[in-house]
């Protein structure tokens, strides 16, 4: 277990190397605005005093300096200064991800295990129209997809203290995992 100040940005440009990929990937919980007029993206993902601008929308077409089309955010190289979500990251594989876990599903034992909570989805089409049974398999269906991606290593931080200590009270440690927890929400590494 590693634990790390940040959202998940520090660990991941650690594990970038000459020919490696890593991506920041995270639940769709905040706005996902337009470039601004001279095509610099917006810090829409925050958690804390840490913030990154989501990926590029399909569409969009003057973006600033060094800064993929959408089509090529998991591949370019400005991509890992952007913060994917399920559908760039779906059929795509990195050598490492880091998942930021959002408040759209948390795990509440007193109310039957997983709950999702619609008002903290930014995905329209997902929130209207569903059960919230559908609504929260298609939540958890999210997060399993992002936290897949990464070939050699996952780090997940979780916006929830529950949902996090669920996931660590499931997770194996072996003697390459080992080491501590932080009180705040903290970081799995897949071993």
């Amino acid at each position: 277990m590693q634990t790390y100040q940040g959202v998940n940005e520090n660990l991941i440009r650690l594990r970038t190397a000459p020919g490696a990929t890593t991506r920041l990937v995270a639940g769709f919980c905040w706005p996902w605005s337009d470039p601004d007029p001279a095509g610099n993206l917006v810090d829409d993902v925050r958690v804390g005093d840490w913030s990154m601008p989501w990926s590029v929308q399909a569409g969009a077409r003057r973006l600033g300096q060094g800064i993929p089309k959408s089509d090529f955010w998991a591949s370019a190289k400005g991509g890992i200064d952007q913060v994917g979500w399920v559908y760039t990251a779906q059929g795509f594989e990195f050598d490492d991800d880091g998942v930021t876990f959002g408040p759209n599903l948390v795990y509440r034992p007193m109310d039957g295990g997983w709950v999702g909570q619609r008002q903290e989805s930014r995905d329209r089409i997902v929130s209207r129209g569903v059960t919230d049974a559908e609504f929260t398999a298609f939540v958890k269906s999210t997060y399993r997809i992002l936290m897949t991606r990464g070939l050699r290593g996952c780090y997940v931080y979780f916006k929830d203290n529950s949902t996090r200590d669920y996931f660590l009270s499931r997770v194996e440690r072996s003697s390459s995992s080992v080491g501590q927890v932080a009180a705040a929400p903290a970081t799995y590494e897949r071993s």
